[in-house]
């Protein structure tokens, strides 16, 4: 594919005056491979990836660190047409993050014509007048070259349309690492001037049990999304290291609940003999164990808690 940039402005501005550092959040329709380019350019899995929309309901930050810049990577949950109060409360979410980032980019799959769904996005980014906007062309591995030409000119189009100009226009493939760090060099002279916000090492800021939580809630989904797309949400009670145990030994409990709305979701979640909800136990505690670097005992329960995505009080117990 070769290097290939589409810019509508100069973006050239010599960085050596100084170091920059700044937020981005990428936005796009579910499955736009938002997630997917947070971990690439990150260059660990931080955020959930999931083939569902609203998984990803937290800010979960990634932390890009260059020499030149630090990029902090903030992910918002998906822009929809609410239906209850928790998709209005994720769009006020949505809006806000937006008006506070230094650079929003658009994810638009390569390999999808665009569609109501881009238009309903690209409308609220119009919006929003100050922010820089790059048009980020995901999965670029699946389409052949005329394809994407067709796919940059549409991209254009739509944002002449609306009365804006994209920053840039960037095809990339997170997949097979194609163009990834261009993106990442596009975005640098947008972010403003200044120290590094947080340490070399953090990869994300997001609490440790909120991140547990989605490790577990992903766990939970698969497999049953079908029967259960949205209604499960997981909050960690506690964790605690396992009193009397060698320093060189050490061992975190962890104990978490995973809620569901309705008694009959029960023993989808937990399986004949308690076999699905073992297996979710097992292949969330290996990803936990890698995130925390520690040995884990996981200890998970099911509890109903009726119709939780409409209730103020349970959204603010399960931490929206």
């Amino acid at each position: 594919m070769g290097a290939m940039s589409v810019r509508s402005q100069s973006s050239e501005q010599s960085a050596e005056s100084g170091h920059r550092a700044g937020f981005a959040c990428f936005v796009g329709r579910p499955n736009a491979g938002k997630s997917t380019l947070t971990n690439a350019l990150v260059g660990q899995k931080v955020a959930i990836t999931a083939d569902q929309p609203q998984t990803t309901r937290h800010t979960v930050r990634g932390i890009v660190h260059r020499p030149d810049a630090q990029l902090i990577l903030v992910d918002t949950p998906g822009l929809h047409k609410p239906r209850t109060l928790l998709g209005q409360r994720l769009n006020d979410i949505v809006r806000t993050t937006w008006a506070e980032v230094d650079v929003i980019g658009f994810c638009l799959p390569a390999n999808e014509k665009l569609g109501p769904g881009d238009r309903f996005i690209a409308k609220e980014l119009a919006s929003i007048k100050k922010t820089p906007k790059i048009a980020i062309v995901t999965k670029t591995d699946l389409v052949d070259s005329k394809a994407l030409a067709e796919q940059l000119i549409a991209i254009d189009q739509l944002g002449k349309e609306l009365g804006f100009e994209w920053a840039e226009i960037v095809p990339v493939s997170a997949v097979a690492d194609k163009q990834v760090d261009l993106l990442a060099d596009l975005i640098v002279p947008l972010l403003p001037e200044g120290p590094a916000l947080y340490p070399e090492g953090d990869l994300t800021d997001e609490p440790e049990q909120v991140m547990i939580a989605e490790l577990i809630r992903e766990a939970a989904l698969e497999g049953v999304r079908d029967e259960l797309p949205h209604s499960i949400a997981v909050v960690v009670e506690e964790m605690l290291p396992r009193e009397d145990r060698p320093a060189d030994k050490p061992l975190l409990d962890i104990h978490a609940f995973v809620y569901i709305e309705r008694p009959s979701q029960k023993g989808i979640i937990i399986g004949p003999k308690g076999k699905r909800l073992k297996e979710v136990g097992i292949k969330s505690r290996k990803q936990i164990e890698a995130l925390l670097g520690t040995p884990v005992f996981l200890d998970l329960h099911v509890k109903v808690a009726k119709d939780w995505q409409r209730d103020p009080r349970q959204l603010r117990k399960l931490g929206f």
